[in-house]
């Protein structure tokens, strides 16, 4: 299964759009982001990797790739974004002893030779992007070997929202998300093997859905497939969202789902398929142990 189906297409320009208009007030809203972040990047831990070349794929403002130089002194780490404005940004997270590169480019196209880079990691940017044409190209430029490390969103995220406004009309108001098995799919098609994929739901809590949009805006996450209904939402419309959104209130709150999906494959040693890294491959439950682990201790 491709993203490329009508459901979902996307609008690239739009979403480009979106995230530069985001990027100076990204991190204030960016909470899901951060926490998720996190335990990908935890995930690193538990593997033995040490990267001459890592590439922060989706960037946006920085901080994964101020995270890979610490952790990874010795790496070259570039910081990738479609978006200007969140790698202007991204520049606050440099310092001369955590320096990082910053490219500005689609990651369907990647301005990187072939074999060239050990790790990738990308947090949050598949679901915006032509998932076959990146992984692709996350294939092409990742040395034998190499680790893709990434999240995404799955197709529960914001359902809430999803239905609600589906109780107003027809149009594809909410985007949709490709489920774990047709990544998983996916990776295998792009060349990837012993691909590992887990998903974990978050609920973040609001008083009101105005909140809710407001954050979405917030991070950049608008709307953007192709038929996304055009010009703006009438107050009578938006007011008929609101009303069958309350009827998910729980507690005073009104709550927004996320199904993240957590993802990590490797680059063959060679041409022919072949089970590599197998002493590296870590489940979401394993880091979920450690964090518990080390917050105990």
């Amino acid at each position: 299964m491709s993203n490329d189906s009508a459901a979902y297409a996307l609008d690239n320009a739009w979403v480009r759009r979106s995230f530069d208009r985001a990027s100076a007030g990204y991190d204030s809203a960016a909470v899901l982001q951060a926490d998720v972040r996190t335990v990908l990047l935890q995930r690193l831990e538990l593997t033995s990797l040490a990267p001459r070349v890592a590439l922060d794929a989706g960037a946006g403002t920085g901080h994964a790739s101020r995270e890979l130089k610490r952790r990874y002194p010795g790496a070259h780490v570039i910081a990738l974004d479609f978006s200007l404005g969140m790698l202007r940004t991204a520049a606050r997270q440099r310092s001369w002893l955590r320096p990082f590169a910053r490219v500005c480019a689609a990651a369907e196209r990647l301005p990187l030779v072939d074999a060239s880079v050990d790790l990738i990691v990308s947090n949050f940017m598949l679901q915006w992007s032509d998932l076959d044409p990146v992984l692709a190209e996350f294939r092409r430029v990742l040395a034998p070997r190499g680790a893709l490390t990434f999240t995404t969103l799955g197709p529960d995220s914001l359902r809430e929202l999803r239905h609600a406004w589906a109780q107003v009309d027809a149009h594809a108001r909410v985007s949709q998300f490709m489920d774990m098995h047709d990544i998983g799919d996916a990776l295998v098609r792009a060349g990837f093997v012993a691909p590992v994929l887990d998903v974990d739901r978050y609920t973040l809590y609001y008083a009101d859905v105005r909140r809710l949009a407001l954050d979405l805006k917030a991070v950049g996450a608008r709307n953007a497939t192709r038929g996304r209904a055009r010009g703006l939402t009438t107050p009578r419309k938006f007011a008929q969202m609101q009303a069958a959104y309350e009827r998910y209130r729980d507690a005073g709150r009104l709550p927004a789902t996320y199904e993240v999906v957590f993802g990590q494959a490797w680059a063959p040693l060679n041409t022919a398929p072949r089970r590599v890294g197998a002493d590296a491959h870590v489940s979401l439950e394993d880091v979920k142990r450690q964090l518990a682990t080390s917050r105990d201790s």
